[in-house]
């Protein structure tokens, strides 16, 4: 990720055909720009069409590398300037709710799926990529980005209007499906920058320890959350070894990948004292198990994978009771739409910083992860867990 970190591209963001001619590739370039005429048709989407979301074309060789690579080869394409669309996010809800992803499966994606599932990506050193290649890449885009409160997870739109109303909400669900109470000592496992602990204890008197793999992060939460009962560690959780009254994790189990979840909540209940709760917010997905996508695994989150359903639940057979499973999943759209306007609202001064290729990725990052959470591809889930049960039944708040 660090390779894009250069001196402002000079080139536009979307070059237009005059600027930028397409390679002329003879019959092959014809055959291959009909065959994505018929599988756009299928999605309602026509090539340099009239509508917003519409893909426009500004060089041809999109084709052949969506052909060869498929989705990575449409993210890279995108990247490079070869097509682009008025409406991104509308573009690529229509082809993920067509389900086109489906139909470019190529020996590459098959491969990264086979990755997934029979080697651990997330055991020893490559725990610590992550951290390194994406919530290392400066404060300065995250501060921008995310709002007033560094969250980087879903809001709780129920009743909020706005991100920061939204995110402030969701931090107060977290702590009151835990109930928390003043003197409690709870565990935020993947702290992030520390706007979690910081809010609990202020809001609900407890102390607390974040852990994190992200140096930037563990810098920035033991800055923020100075003056308060909060200890931030640079540390891997599954070297927790200590009693907590509440255990939370909130935009952390992605990055734990499958053949760690047994662990994972291995880890939370030898941590978590008898009578205490457990809460995780984690992206869920609806596919079948172990489906990273190529373009996100290597741009954005590597070595990361969204769990399923099945997944999640083998795991936590004979672990834990699930006292609620809450979906609130179309909340993630309306949180990227807003990130995705102080991102665009940023850009001239984080410009200084990151080039015009790095803009053209983080938002077809963004876009994708709206799309995927508008088609329902993608939930956002927070389970509250207790180890025995809690007597007399779990009254969820809302």
């Amino acid at each position: 990720m660090s390779g894009f970190l250069h001196p402002r591209n000079p080139h536009p963001s979307a070059p237009t055909m005059s600027a930028r001619a397409p390679h002329a590739h003879g019959n092959k370039a014809r055959r291959l720009r009909e065959a994505a005429e018929r599988l756009l048709a299928a999605a309602d989407v026509r090539i340099d069409g009239p509508r917003d979301s519409d893909l426009q074309v500004h060089d041809a060789r999109v084709f052949e590398r969506v052909f060869a690579h498929g989705s990575l080869g449409f993210g890279e394409s995108y990247m490079d300037g070869d097509w682009s669309a008025r409406d991104l996010p509308g573009l690529l809800t229509k082809l993920l709710g067509a389900r086109l992803d489906e139909r470019l499966r190529t020996i590459g994606t098959l491969l990264l799926w086979a990755q997934a599932r029979f080697v651990n990506l997330q055991r020893g050193k490559r725990a610590y990529v992550v951290g390194r290649r994406h919530y290392d890449l400066g404060n300065d885009l995250f501060a921008a980005m995310l709002g007033k409160r560094l969250v980087y997870s879903c809001g709780y739109w129920a009743e909020a209007t706005d991100l920061d109303t939204a995110q402030e909400a969701k931090l107060d669900l977290v702590c009151r499906k835990l109930r928390l109470r003043p003197g409690m000592r709870v565990l935020d496992i993947g702290c992030g920058w520390g706007e979690a602990l910081k809010f609990a204890a202020e809001r609900y008197g407890v102390r607390g320890v974040g852990v994190t793999i992200s140096r930037e992060q563990a810098a920035h939460a033991s800055a923020l959350c100075a003056g308060l009962p909060v200890e931030i560690r640079l540390q891997d959780y599954r070297d927790l070894r200590e009693p907590f009254d509440a255990v939370f994790s909130i935009g952390m189990f992605e990055h734990v990948g499958a053949r760690n979840y047994r662990t994972y909540f291995d880890v939370v209940r030898r941590c978590l004292a008898p009578g205490g709760l457990s809460l995780l917010h984690t992206i869920g997905s609806n596919q079948p198990p172990n489906r990273p996508d190529p373009w996100i695994a290597r741009y954005i989150f590597p070595n990361s994978q969204v769990p399923s359903m099945r997944q999640v639940a083998a795991a936590l057979e004979g672990r834990f009771v699930v006292e609620d499973w809450h979906n609130f999943g179309p909340d993630y759209d309306r949180t990227l739409q807003a990130w995705m306007a102080n991102f665009d609202a940023a850009w001239p001064r984080l410009s200084q910083r990151y080039d015009e290729r790095f803009r053209r990725m983080w938002w077809f990052y963004l876009s994708a992860s709206a799309a995927t959470f508008r088609t329902r591809r993608d939930q956002l889930w927070q389970l509250t867990l207790s180890s025995e049960g809690v007597p007399g039944g779990y009254r969820v708040p809302r």
